[in-house]
């Protein structure tokens, strides 16, 4: 009988983080300042990041070392388990094999921290007093938050309205951790203000939140701003969970047929997907599958164009697919997800077609959100329900066609933070907005 549960040992977490930028053939095109409309260069980037992570986000080395003061945090709750999803299995009646990475075992519940950590080390190395920084749903920054108790770093985070009024316990623990928080739109900074005298009711936005969390730090003396996803550096870090997988699954003695994720900027789809990329480009037989709200449709409907990575066209454009800086998504509760643009290492394996996106409904999310729940005991958070149901539409269609097949998929974070979502879908009042 097969194992259910796969651990490493501390001793197995990777000792480096993979650079996929020095495996894909070509160069990516490199961002654009956002005043001078020129390719950007690492001292423009100082005002805002530590010379360490711009260093990062422009490296062509396939390994970079982990300092020995991020293992020693990563330690903490690191490697997360790999787990067979057998009775998921048996609910479906599917000959597939289901897997999945579960990155809920971390101290704020989700993968998050394998790069919030490294980013307020990187940035306490160099001196910052502060770090200011972005949230959709709270789990990115409960992840600053708790990283910067860790280091000692003062933290304060913009939270997207809509999320910051619909979890309560997300601001609850941030504020725990000791950081300040507070609804974008705000009146703190300019690009706040601005939003609000057009809509005084804004929901808000991850490209709004990140204008504001970027116009502070950069009118700051000592003050940095760090970012959850998209950027080069940050799916960089997130490579260790399938670093860990890849190693996983040979104890396991299975290799993915198919590998899944949700997409919001891209980061935890990337931190599974992207050691195993190289497979691909080798010739393996190997489906990549990135998965989006309906309702903000980045890969699947946006342009593939240089755009704002924020509203207030305050920091640097970038080729990715895009549904324009200032696109403002519908209020669904997956508040990850909520990004109008996407990582452009990510875009570029979508473009090329070595990567493939999809797109769902919230309320068929929540279906099988809620399936995966009675069957595995694991409450999903809503951006992690996205992967959930692209993997039992994968699990039907192989009982469909009598194949076997070999599902891994990223379980990016819990929902205990999120029952207010789970309540409105168990009460039949969750609906999906007018796109989706």
């Amino acid at each position: 009988m097969s194992k259910t549960r796969i651990t490493l040992n501390e001793n197995d977490i990777p000792k480096q983080w993979y650079n996929i930028a020095a495996d894909i053939e070509g160069e990516f095109a490199a961002p654009l300042h956002p005043g001078t409309k020129e390719p950007i260069k690492p001292e423009d980037l100082e005002p805002l990041f530590p010379m360490e992570l711009i260093l990062q986000e422009v490296s062509q080395d396939r390994y970079i070392e982990i300092p020995n003061e991020v293992l020693s945090i990563y330690k903490t709750f690191r490697p997360s388990p790999l787990i067979r999803a057998s009775r998921l299995e048996k609910e479906l009646k599917t000959p597939a094999k289901i897997f999945y990475k579960y990155e809920g075992v971390s101290p704020t519940g989700s993968h998050k921290p394998n790069t919030a950590i490294p980013q307020v080390y990187y940035n306490k190395k160099e001196g910052v007093e502060k770090i200011t920084t972005e949230t959709g749903a709270g789990q990115w920054g409960s992840a600053i938050a708790f990283s910067g108790a860790m280091f000692g770093v003062k933290t304060k985070v913009y939270m997207v309205k809509i999320s910051y009024d619909q979890k309560p316990y997300r601001k609850a623990l941030i504020e725990s951790y000791g950081s300040e928080i507070v609804a974008s739109p705000s009146r703190q900074t300019n690009s706040g203000k601005i939003m609000l005298e057009k809509d005084p009711d804004s929901p808000g936005s991850l490209g709004l939140a990140i204008s504001e969390a970027v116009e502070e730090a950069v009118n700051n003396k000592g003050t940095k701003y760090s970012l959850g996803s998209v950027l080069n550096h940050v799916l960089l870090h997130q490579t260790i969970i399938g670093q860990e997988a890849i190693r996983q699954m040979e104890i396991a003695e299975e290799y993915p047929d198919i590998i899944i994720g949700c997409v919001g900027g891209g980061s935890n789809f990337a931190g599974l997907a992207f050691p195993y990329i190289i497979d691909k480009i080798n010739g393996k037989d190997i489906d990549f599958l990135a998965v989006e709200p309906a309702s903000c449709p980045t890969l699947t409907k946006g342009n593939y164009e240089y755009d704002f990575g924020d509203t207030a066209k305050l920091a640097p454009s970038i080729l990715m697919y895009t549904l324009g800086h200032e696109f403002i998504p519908p209020a669904i509760h997956a508040g990850g997800l909520r990004y109008h643009g996407s990582a452009p290492q990510l875009a570029y394996l979508v473009k090329n077609g070595i990567v493939r996106a999809e797109a769902y409904p919230q309320t068929e999310v929540f279906n099988s959100a809620v399936t995966f729940l009675r069957a595995e005991g694991i409450i999903p958070a809503p951006e992690s329900s996205h992967a959930i149901h692209a993997v039992i539409k994968q699990a039907i269609q192989a009982k469909e066609e009598a194949k076997e097949k070999t599902i891994l998929f990223n379980l990016s974070g819990h929902g205990y933070f999120d029952m207010s979502a789970y309540s409105s879908y168990l009460n039949g009042e969750l609906v999906n907005p007018n796109n989706g």
